[in-house]
């Protein structure tokens, strides 16, 4: 049994910024830390106070996390980045909404002595003693202190204050992971009522000095306790009245914690036997259990509810039987063609999680050059002429200005070229296409022809595949690429035009070119040659791909099973511990890194000879403080070699999301592994000391916790089996009443409870089966109620005040 802490995270937009910039804007962008740590980094959008971003994120943690903190800064080119302002989501504020927080929440400035993070090492002891106890206050460590120093470190010190006395530890120097290890007596006076407060600072030669936290003691559960030793969670300085100030505009969030307590898998196993029984029943079954959970999904959690159930299916091999059967079951209940699949049902939405999750590798390899192509070219697109600004284009020669005409022309020559591009890079890439969504698309063009097997709709089978690949695959990803990872930042406004009137084309080549397309918007007639051909070239390209038999189907995704796809690559700066030069920026070697199940590997170009990291050897996947590189994008993988001796590898990354991408990806495939490290060293080894903490101790225990637990949310993730099914049962769990009610009406029994607890008689229809294995799920959570987290090798309790 394990407990899962994870934030979904959408951050939608802003508004009424201030501006930042001298032309009256900003150029606003999103950093989101949990507990300080910066996780993810938003595409910037430039010149705008109301910048859009539309942006979410999955974020796994442990349980014990504190608060996330959403701030929004001006990016400037030639300067340090404008804080704008903060929105902060406590956690337990977070637990107390069950949907989550969604709406707009007004930024609020940016306070120094409030931007505190890390933790305090102290042991405190009642000493009895005559005529008076005494209060003994050791301070021993401290650990992730917030920078505040130039060099990317701080001068940190301890203030310890009591009754009206204040002592001081020495001043460590350029280190966020001090080590004091010093002691202070206090006396204590019977019923005092002071509080034991300690203040960690960062020492300044010139200026003032800085606030690094407190923590501040009950002494009443001192004088209870008589000793307590453990790591003391650093608090802001929340005496200060909050500084007033103008208005710093509001971000619109949807923010949502979710905690999973997992059960060992044999507690889900009657739930997946179930649901998987009913799904190799298809149609035929007598209970049609999907059909059930389908009318009891609300609309707002039905895309929720598809992609577990897919993913449950899909670790059971049971993905396409699970969606063939919700084409039969939609394709029962549909009368008019043109109506098919366009409702978001669950079948449309199961479709779109299965094919981001099992193409988005296809995906990319299809559109990622054309995507490259138009955001190179910049070139200004504009078909409507009612948008047309001839003054946006320029001259087209010397001294000789464009016309309307000449814009328009120049226009639908680009989108022309773009779309057969596509097009034709599209009808290259049934083999490329992935056995499942294939032998998917066998399954839907088959039973469409059977439901509408006439002349007149002829269309109607390959309209149905388009309308999953095209519209709600293809089209979407055109139109927003970063969403989709296909690209870092979000398109400006001229490549956004090119890009959602390729998109418009695609659509139109999906629709068949139906009259009803070309009516909405008929200045799109310039691109008919052209889509008219897409039209002929998109059906032989479907009925290649739907020509697929199950020996091919079971060969190719048997080929695929042995060519361990790669979970990540691309090129990262590799430094390695071996030798002995000094450890800057200059001395990392640009390389090609790829990441499979099996191993991390990395050579100068994909094709070389590469060099092996075992993936069982690898001991942690952990940041690097920034003042070691001078950079705050480097990782480390820390792993033993084939003699057994522990080594590290530093890897640069390019920016906060990638650094946290290979992070998350290291994390997952190693998170088996045996021998993982609970703590390290975020520091280097320089000389003959760590830069972090000042220890000479090579091979000491490090000074820092991992974050092993840490992960984001990626499509190409492994399956996590219990996970799904305990997503499913809260679901389910949660429409319980709804589904006792159906079973009353089926049966026909008008008594209060249709499946008595502890009767002793099986149910035998299905429905009532459900209902009996969600009983003994609720039965089996209650049994195992969840205790602490662990706690990570060699860490002490956690305090907290």
């Amino acid at each position: 049994m394990a407990k899962r802490s994870s934030l979904s995270i959408r951050i939608v937009e802003g508004k009424n910024l201030p501006a930042k910039d001298i032309n009256g804007s900003s150029d606003p962008y999103c950093i989101v830390k949990v507990d300080n740590e910066p996780i993810i980094r938003t595409a910037t959008v430039w010149k705008t106070l109301c910048p859009f971003w539309g942006e979410e994120y999955q974020v796994h943690l442990p349980p014990t996390f504190h608060a996330v903190a959403f701030y929004v800064l001006d990016e400037d080119a030639l300067s340090r980045d404008d804080v704008i302002g903060k929105v902060c989501l406590t956690r337990d504020t977070l637990a107390s909404l069950p949907k989550g927080f969604t709406g707009w929440a007004h930024l609020t400035e940016v306070d120094p002595d409030e931007e505190v993070q890390g933790e305090i090492h102290l042991r405190l002891e009642v000493v009895p003693g005559t005529p008076a106890r005494r209060l003994r206050c050791s301070v021993l460590e401290a650990r992730d202190l917030a920078p505040k120093d130039r060099n990317g470190a701080s001068d940190p010190f301890v203030r310890v204050h009591y009754n009206g006395r204040t002592q001081e530890t020495s001043v460590v120097k350029k280190s966020c992971y001090p080590r004091w290890n010093e002691t202070f007596e206090f006396e204590l006076e019977e019923g005092a009522a002071e509080a034991l407060c300690i203040e960690a600072w960062d020492w300044d030669l010139v200026s003032r000095n800085d606030f690094l936290g407190k923590v501040v003691v009950n002494m009443q559960r001192l004088y209870a306790a008589q000793q307590e030793e453990g790591w003391f969670r650093l608090q802001p300085d929340q005496s200060k009245s909050q500084r007033g100030g103008g208005s710093l505009g509001s971000l619109q969030l949807e923010v949502r914690l979710r905690d999973e307590v997992v059960l060992p898998s044999r507690c889900y196993q009657p739930l997946v036997q179930l649901l998987c029984r009913e799904v190799k029943l298809g149609t035929q079954g007598p209970g049609q259990l999907i059909t059930i959970i389908e009318e009891t999904t609300s609309t707002d959690r039905r895309q929720e509810v598809a992609t577990n159930l897919l993913k449950l299916f899909l670790g059971q091999g049971l993905a396409k039987d699970f969606l063939d059967l919700l084409f039969q079951l939609e394709l029962g209940r549909t009368s008019e063609a043109n109506t098919l699949f366009r409702s978001n049902s669950l079948a449309s939405k199961s479709m779109e999680s299965f094919l981001k999750v099992a193409g988005m590798r296809y995906l990319h390899g299809v559109l990622g050059p054309i995507i490259d192509r138009v955001f190179e070219e910049k070139k200004y697109v504009e078909l409507d002429p009612s948008k047309v600004e001839v003054k946006d284009v320029g001259c087209s020669g010397l001294h000789r200005p464009q016309t309307e005409a000449g814009v328009l022309e120049q226009s639908a020559q680009t989108l022309r070229a773009h779309l057969g591009a596509l097009l034709s890079a599209l009808c290259r890439s049934v083999r490329a296409c992935p056995a499942v969504i294939r032998a998917t698309f066998r399954q839907l063009f088959r039973r469409v022809r059977e439901r509408f097997p006439s002349a007149q709709y002829e269309n109607v089978p390959f309209i149905a595949v388009t309308s999953f690949l095209c519209l709600r695959f293809f089209s979407p990803a055109i139109m927003s690429p970063k969403l989709f990872h296909l690209r870092e930042r979000h398109a400006d406004a001229r490549t956004s035009r090119t890009l959602l009137l390729l998109a418009k084309a695609v659509q139109n080549v999906g629709n068949m070119d139906s009259p009803v397309s070309r009516a909405k918007e008929a200045w799109m007639e310039p691109l008919q040659p052209t889509v008219r051909q897409g039209v002929a070239q998109l059906k032989d390209f479907i009925t290649k791909l739907v020509d697929i038999e199950e020996k091919e189907e079971l060969d190719l995704q048997r080929t695929l099973s042995l060519q361990a796809p790669p979970v990540k690559e691309g090129t990262l700066f590799i430094h390695r511990t071996k030798g002995k030069g000094p450890l800057t920026s200059s001395s990392f070697k640009k390389l090609h890194f790829s990441l499979t199940t099996e191993a991390l590997s990395f050579a100068k170009t994909p094709s070389s000879k590469s060099t092996l990291i075992k993936l069982a050897n690898i001991r942690a996947a952990e940041k690097v403080e920034e003042k070691s590189f001078s950079s705050s994008h480097v990782m480390q993988v820390i792993y033993t070699d084939e003699a057994g001796r522990p080594q590290t590898a530093y890897l640069q990354c390019k920016c906060v999301n990638e650094l946290n991408q290979w992070l998350s990806a290291l994390r997952k495939v190693s998170v088996n592994n045996s021998g993982l490290l609970g703590t390290y060293h975020p520091g280097v080894f320089r000389g003959d000391k760590w830069s972090c903490c000042h220890q000479k101790d090579k091979t000491g225990r490090g000074c820092d916790k991992t974050r092993s637990r840490v992960t984001l949310q990626e499509w190409n993730d492994p399956l996590d089996h219990d996970l799904e099914a305990q997503l499913v049962y809260r679901h389910l769990l949660g429409v319980e009443a709804v589904l006792r009610e159906k079973h009353r009406e089926l049966s026909g029994d008008t008594e209060a409870d249709a499946v008595p607890a502890g009767s002793g008689e099986a149910p035998t229809d299905p429905l009532g089966q459900l209902l009996q294995v969600l009983q003994d799920l609720r039965e089996a959570h209650s049994a195992s109620p969840p205790g602490p987290p662990p706690s990570e090798p060699g860490r002490l309790l956690e305090l907290q005040t």
